[in-house]
């Protein structure tokens, strides 16, 4: 039985940044580095392909990591491979990394520019599924798809990041072209674009049916879009394409469109650098740049005991090292003072009932964090919904114990996955 809390939704007043503190007067364009480094969404390099350090490679090349349909990358730069390695992320999780020597001018590798000719083609559909701003297209692009709406993200999922509500401001016309696109190549009955009150206007033109939220966190998390956009909510396990819709951000839909128009392949991207002072700077990066050059470019000066997350203050995650590159879905980059950081408790709870109050899934975290403290993840998931947190952070937030909730949830649902993992190895 799935224990619900007795108390009342009390979220805290969270904004977002709205039109008057978005500044449009300068993007930061960072330049060339020399060296970028790309990372995959798979474990690891296949043996039997053929890419090697000292291999010479173009801008919008295709690199095989193995012979699996889909593990590959694609450069972002014209230069030399000198290192092909794995990266080790969060929980231990491995992925191939392949590092570029950069030169200074482009050459744009001819398969990408034949591709991109023949829009319905699988050999397109490769590029498309790596766009800046991570979409979720291979869903929609199967001809056996099941997802029959497309919400377009045209507001940041986090705090004090403003990467697409600039491109929903700033690049309408990229915008419109990039949805008629959406519509010739996919499957898909509904587009939708979702921008905040201040935003409507541009987002009309688009030709997408405009829905509008109140910039309060955490309304632009996807699971909370889903159940007050489409009136669906999404069961724990299912996935958002399994309820038949596909969520794609502004700037993906953009970069669709720079692909059959200038029959480029879209290798920067877009992202909000947001200081310890909480300025932000709007920035444009080569994909795969490392973090520290971003910051020198910005004159950002970071010591030891300052923290780097890639994301925005709620969702993101801290990166050990300012050599991490930028991704296709880093929509922001933030720096902590050390003195700013609020360190995590090792104190148990004291039932004072905010995580309760304020969780838009309405978990009764006071009992599932004494679970996961203990280890007892199957137990946390079957008496008290683990697996139907949307990891909005406002638990850890609000905690007065200073329990760090959000990491135990996100723990206990990797632990979970990896004892399914094992069920299904040894049947």
């Amino acid at each position: 039985m799935i224990k619900k809390p007795f108390f009342g939704l009390r979220k805290p007043k969270l904004k977002y940044p709205v039109e008057d503190t978005i500044k449009l007067d300068s993007i930061n364009e960072i330049p060339l580095p020399l060296r970028v480094t790309l990372l995959s969404d798979n474990n690891e390099r296949s043996d039997d392909v053929d890419l090697k350090v000292g291999d010479k490679v173009k801008t919008g090349q295709l690199l095989g990591l193995s012979e699996k349909d889909g593990d590959y990358l694609i450069s972002t730069v014209t230069g030399t491979i000198s290192e092909i390695s794995q990266y080790t992320g969060y929980f231990g999780k491995t992925c191939a990394s392949i590092s570029i020597n950069a030169e200074t001018e482009d050459q744009w590798d001819e398969e990408f520019i034949k591709a991109v000719k023949a829009p319905a083609s699988k050999n397109c559909v490769k590029f498309l599924r790596r766009l800046p701003g991570a979409p979720s297209l291979s869903s929609v692009l199967s001809n056996e798809s099941s997802v029959k709406t497309i919400i377009i993200n045209g507001i940041d999922k986090d705090l004090l990041t403003v990467t697409n509500q600039l491109i929903v401001k700033t690049g309408v016309e990229s915008l419109t072209e990039g949805v008629r696109y959406l519509k010739q190549i996919t499957n898909t009955d509904r587009i939708i674009i979702i921008v905040p009150p201040d935003l409507t206007y541009q987002a009309e033109k688009t030709g997408a049916e405009v829905r509008v939220v109140k910039p309060l966190y955490p309304n632009t998390l996807p699971h909370i879009q889903m159940k007050n956009i489409m009136g669906i909510t999404v069961p724990p396990g299912k996935s958002f394409e399994e309820m038949g819709v596909c969520f794609i951000s502004a700037e993906a839909v953009t970069a669709l469109a720079r692909v059959f128009n200038s029959q480029e392949f879209p290798i920067y991207k877009r992202l909000t650098v947001i200081n310890k002072d909480s300025r932000t700077f709007n920035v444009r990066a080569r994909i795969g740049t490392p973090v520290k050059d971003i910051l020198n470019t910005l004159d950002i000066e970071t010591i030891h005991g300052d923290r780097l997350i890639m994301g925005g203050p709620m969702t993101g995650n801290a990166i050990y090292s300012d050599e991490m590159p930028v991704l296709p879905d880093t929509d922001a980059i933030m720096v902590q003072d050390k003195d700013q950081i609020i360190q995590s408790s090792d104190t148990h709870c004291i039932n004072c009932g905010e995580c309760i109050r304020v969780c838009p899934a309405k978990i009764p975290v006071n009992m599932l964090i004494r679970l996961l403290e203990n280890d007892m993840f199957e137990e946390a998931a079957e008496e008290y919904d683990l697996l139907s947190c949307v990891e909005c952070g406002l638990c850890s937030y609000v905690c007065m114990a200073r329990i760090p909730i959000l990491h135990y949830i996100m723990l206990g649902k990797h632990e979970l996955s990896q004892l399914k993992m094992l069920e299904e190895s040894s049947e």
